[in-house]
């Protein structure tokens, strides 16, 4: 059989809420009805979702994902980003909705991937495709079964290996990405990477990087964000600033600048607190 296609269908308390959050990811509704049932079709290119309405859902207790397999995650991520920030002037880290950013997976190969849950707690999760591999094939490795990791545990489960070259540092944060953005768990994933910080701190100079510190710490201080940690945020961004001079000393800027681009998000959410 040829042109099979397959649509997921994700639970929501309203789909109005839904309507006027998917119109500001660029979606347009194909298909509404209010009864007998609540439903909601939309369409964004190549990306189709369905939405059917449960009185009193909670997004807490969603269990609804689904993937979508693309040849870059860049372009999609930053049109989505683009539009939550219009709405919401900066854009959401925690809570509903809320979207991870591109990060290579370890339990994916190292491809890039991130991860949208909408107002109702649905995981839409965007996943690049490898260049010589069938999106099925994609797809089924984003969508493997992913090993807890023991706080503190930078090589466990082997998932680490994935991305090779990397310093320790990194390969925890490899490790915490694929915690907090794959598994949902950012506490698992804040205690790794606290405890890879902490190791590398007493290495002194034979620790990692100033550039892999920044990177290690600026993700810190997204996952307090998401904790709804204000205190380790702060303490995060200004070890970041402290790194950063060093790193810069040590002609390691060519993606600095993409990182702290990055935690302008962290520090709008910080200034929201008051």
């Amino acid at each position: 059989m040829a042109n099979e296609s397959m649509v997921p269908l994700l639970p929501c308390a309203s789909i109005d809420e839904i309507g006027d959050f998917a119109a500001a990811l660029g979606f347009e509704v194909t298909f509404r009805q209010t009864r007998p049932n609540p439903y909601l079709a939309l369409r964004r290119e190549g990306i189709d979702l369905h939405y059917f309405g449960i009185d009193g859902f909670r997004p807490e207790d969603s269990y609804g994902s689904c993937l979508v397999v693309v040849d870059d995650t860049e372009p999609l991520y930053e049109a989505w980003a683009a539009g939550l920030r219009a709405v919401h002037g900066r854009l959401p880290l925690s809570g509903f909705p809320r979207i991870t950013r591109p990060r290579r997976r370890a339990n994916a190969d190292g491809l890039s991937g991130f991860s949208l849950v909408d107002p109702a707690g649905n995981w839409i999760r965007v996943v690049r495709r490898a260049a010589s591999e069938p999106a099925g094939v994609a797809a089924d490795r984003a969508a493997g079964p992913v090993p807890e990791v023991p706080a503190g545990d930078v090589d466990a489960a082997g998932i680490g290996e994935a991305l090779v070259g990397e310093s320790r540092l990194l390969r925890a944060v490899s490790n915490a990405v694929v915690q907090a953005d794959s598994r949902g768990d950012v506490e698992q994933a804040a205690k790794i990477l606290d405890g890879a910080l902490r190791r590398d701190e007493a290495l002194g100079d034979a620790g990692a990087s100033a550039r892999d510190r920044v990177e290690a710490q600026a993700y810190r201080a997204e996952l307090a964000v998401r904790l709804d940690d204000a205190a380790t945020a702060r303490r995060m961004l200004d070890e970041v600033d402290r790194c950063v001079a060093v790193a810069r000393g040590q002609h390691l800027t060519q993606d600095l600048t993409t990182i702290l681009t990055q935690l302008e998000d962290v520090r709008a959410w910080l200034d929201a607190q008051g």
